[in-house]
């Protein structure tokens, strides 16, 4: 404890007590901001919901109707449809044995059937095994020179052990549904029958990898042209260290790309040339855009909620805010939804626009530091990417499709702790390309996958991740790829 020397003269108490002031002002701001960081969670912060403590309270959920759970009175019910004949593998027939009433046995003659049957159709799947085709490639000798000739490698067979679905399937389990290596191979022993070591599991994924490569760049090129896109970056590991998974995500088509940095630098790669709206978060490397930019309002509303946790001016400002904010998204949805034009939606959002730039002015002078950046951070530096949404038809108010993107990454990064070279990673980049752009168009992601393996053993036309209007061009043939 540091001794403090008493004042010996009225100046000298004075100026004591002016540094004591002083010193328990600073231990006051200190002290709030560590309550504020102690305080953070999902609702006013970027942290994940799974890290809220027991104590943070839920939101406000809808009143309960009063109505039992499931299915009400008067709804119809999903029930599954049969399946046509023409897709029924097999039909057996069966007949009463005895007359219900007399217990007279029946005769089994169609012809005193009485209305149509009862159908019933069960699916079960097949006993699966691998079939496996030896080559064998024979030598003959020349009746005339006695030159014996080896037969060449038949056009068509992998060099490999295994066949373009065992690859294709092999590469699946691994890239688009987050299954380490060795469990992939355990996969493949108990459901299929086949043996496979580790390593053998890695070249499979490589070669799904090489692949699928070239329609992962025409989709990288696809994104650059469209007219509006969303962005947003998590953490990644490579070779165990540390590195970022950036996501470009439009209507259609969403790639990923594996960096080392998370800079301009990476962002320019990654946008490429992007000129179009951006939709993204506040982070600095995105001014990299020349274009339009939207920022999300999700994150601006969180913010606006920790803002409204401050005492004073600032929590006013906060509070107030997080109304306009929730108005805001209630119009927006109504605008999605088809129940308020834009028009009118344009027009009632005015005197919004005016009084949160209004607020975000009066924030900056609430005399709270870090309210007071990011009042000047929101209302200054991204003035202008606060209102395209509302002028911009196609714009989205949210940074939500690219966070959404980034969910089966965030998993996968879990269980697998990254990637462990750089062929690893765009493995891991292209296999999350092809899922999340075939999702998104509602396409089979282990037919596209087999097709662009068996493609590249046969040099045959590539099969496109580009949507069936864009990608109704002439065939393309696959390119090398790294």
């Amino acid at each position: 404890m540091t001794r403090i020397e008493l004042p010996r003269t009225l100046e000298e108490a004075h100026a004591l007590i002016l540094r004591l002031l002083a010193r328990i002002e600073e231990q006051d701001r200190r002290i709030a901001e560590l309550e504020r960081r102690l305080n953070q969670n999902s609702q006013n912060s970027s942290r994940p919901p799974s890290s809220d403590p027991p104590s943070v309270k839920l939101l406000p959920k809808k009143k309960p109707s009063g109505r039992r759970p499931g299915g009400q009175p008067g709804h119809e019910g999903h029930h599954r449809e049969p399946l046509p004949p023409n897709a029924v593998t097999g039909v057996e027939h069966h007949w009463p044995a005895r007359c219900e009433h007399c217990q007279r046995e029946l005769p089994r003659d169609e012809r005193v059937e009485v209305g149509k049957p009862l159908r019933h159709q069960v699916t079960e799947l097949p006993e699966v095994a691998a079939e496996t085709t030896e080559h064998q490639m024979h030598s003959q000798e020349c009746p005339d020179c006695r030159w014996t000739t080896p037969c060449p490698w038949p056009s068509g067979v992998p060099a490999g052990s295994f066949g373009p679905r065992l690859t294709a399937v092999a590469g699946l389990v691994s890239g688009c549904y987050r299954s380490s290596t060795r469990t992939v191979a355990e996969i493949l022993r108990d459901v299929f029958g086949v043996s496979i070591s580790l390593g053998t599991v890695v070249a499979c994924e490589q070669a799904v990898s090489r692949a699928v490569a070239p329609a992962v760049e025409e989709a990288r090129g696809y994104v650059h042209k469209q007219p509006v896109a969303n962005v947003d970056e998590t953490s990644w590991r490579e070779q165990r260290r540390k590195a970022w998974l950036w996501i470009m995500a439009t209507t259609f088509v969403v790639v990923f790309l594996i960096h080392r940095r998370r800079n301009r630098v990476a962002a320019r790669e990654l946008l490429g040339s992007f000129k179009g709206t951006l939709g993204s978060d506040r982070w600095t490397a995105y001014h990299v855009h020349a274009g339009r930019r939207q920022i999300c309002w999700s994150h601006l509303e969180r913010d606006f909620h920790a803002m409204s946790e401050y005492k004073g001016k600032a929590g006013r400002i906060g509070k107030e805010l997080v109304h306009l904010t929730r108005k805001m998204f209630r119009w927006w949805h109504s605008v999605r939804d088809g129940t308020m034009s834009r028009a009118r939606f344009k027009l009632k959002m005015k005197p919004v626009q005016r009084r949160v730039e209004d607020l975000l002015r009066r924030g900056v002078t609430s005399g709270v530091p870090r309210v007071a950046g990011m009042c000047w951070d929101i209302g200054g530096i991204h003035a202008d990417a606060l209102w395209t949404f509302v002028e911009v038809e196609g714009v989205e108010p949210t940074n939500n499709r690219s966070e959404r993107g980034l969910r089966h990454a965030v998993i996968w990064r879990k269980s697998s702790y990254g990637s462990h070279s750089e062929a690893g990673s765009r493995f891991v980049e292209r296999m999350l390309t092809v899922r999340a752009t075939l999702r998104a168009q509602g396409r089979n992601v282990v037919q596209f996958v087999t097709q662009a393996v068996h493609a590249s053993l046969n040099s045959l036309p590539l099969p496109s991740l580009l949507p069936d209007s864009v990608a109704a061009t002439p065939s393309r043939r696959l390119a090398p790829a790294a």
